[in-house]
């Protein structure tokens, strides 16, 4: 997807939000804004290009003043203890559900709401579930995603952000423990905003359950952008038979190839903005599952 007006505010917020949350002095908040505010898709210069396009030049100003290029590694620390202390607890609702595979998914999606996007920063990830899960996910769609799992012998499953990691590898768990199939787990290279990393899949465990790859992108970029993956992944991308997409980040740039390339694509995450509702016809906040092949096709 596109960059849409909403995009601006919510994107400059969110390069404020972490200005706030750094060891930096006022006057470098105001030069460093200023760079930001000059870039021309946040002048409404520039369109045709991707949210998470347009974040990572400001992650680089960001990275340079600060002298780090993971400025936000303590705050990902934080966000996978804290999932991982509540591990046991959402291990016990998967098991003790009717359809556990369901069940970890719809848990899965919400953890896409451990992200500073969002207004407030990092969502209070209990109060999201017990809301949230009360909305459950639609049983077709739910159906249709099933099957691609178990018709799968290989899935490529693109992760988001720290914490939510722990959420995936609950669903992944799940799935192995159902069906005998290969699956790669792939983060990004370069650190960017809370996203997951090697380090953090190291931290979080997800290493010692299934193969983790970098993606490749030599830039602190919060999405996929399948051409400057690495030819690994690129390779693992044409073999899979289902690719699994968490977050808004990887949606906006994988919804961007062209039709051929996206019929094995199912996006998991929240609704957290009037676009994504839009687009996928939900309410705002709300839990979506979404099978490119079945919905989104054009004949």
């Amino acid at each position: 997807m596109f960059l849409k007006p909403d995009c601006i505010p919510c994107i400059l917020n969110m390069s404020l939000n972490y200005l706030r949350k750094l060891p930096v002095s006022e006057e470098q908040v105001n030069r460093i804004y200023s760079d930001i505010l000059s870039l021309r898709p946040l002048r409404g210069e520039m369109w045709n290009i991707t949210s998470p396009q347009v974040i990572e030049p400001i992650m680089k100003k960001i990275m340079t003043a600060v002298g780090s290029n993971d400025p936000f590694a303590a705050e990902k620390r934080k966000q996978n203890q804290k999932m991982l202390a509540l591990y046991p607890k959402l291990q016990k609702i998967v098991r003790s559900a009717e359809q556990p595979l369901r069940k970890a998914a719809h848990l899965a999606i919400l953890g896409n709401a451990i992200d500073v996007m969002m207004k407030g920063g990092a969502a209070d990830i209990r109060k999201i579930i017990e809301a949230q899960l009360a909305h459950p996910l639609q049983k077709n769609v739910f159906e249709m995603f099933e099957k691609k799992i178990r018709d799968s012998d290989c899935i490529l499953y693109v992760g988001d952000n720290a914490g939510e990691i722990v959420l995936d590898r609950l669903f992944i768990e799940t799935i192995k423990e159902q069906h005998d199939t290969d699956i790669t787990f792939v983060v990004r290279s370069m650190p960017t905003l809370n996203d997951e990393t090697l380090k953090v899949a190291e931290q979080e465990g997800m290493i010692n359950l299934i193969h983790v790859v970098e993606n490749g992108i030599d830039g602190p970029v919060p999405g996929t952008l399948l051409d400057r993956c690495s030819r690994d992944v690129n390779e693992i991308f044409q073999k899979a038979d289902l690719i699994i997409s968490k977050g808004g980040g990887n949606f906006d740039t994988l919804d961007e190839l062209p039709e051929k390339h996206k019929s094995k694509i199912s996006y998991l995450l929240l609704s957290k903005c009037q676009p994504y509702a839009t687009f996928f016809g939900v309410a705002l906040q709300r839990p979506i599952l979404h099978n490119v092949q079945a919905l989104h096709i054009k004949g």
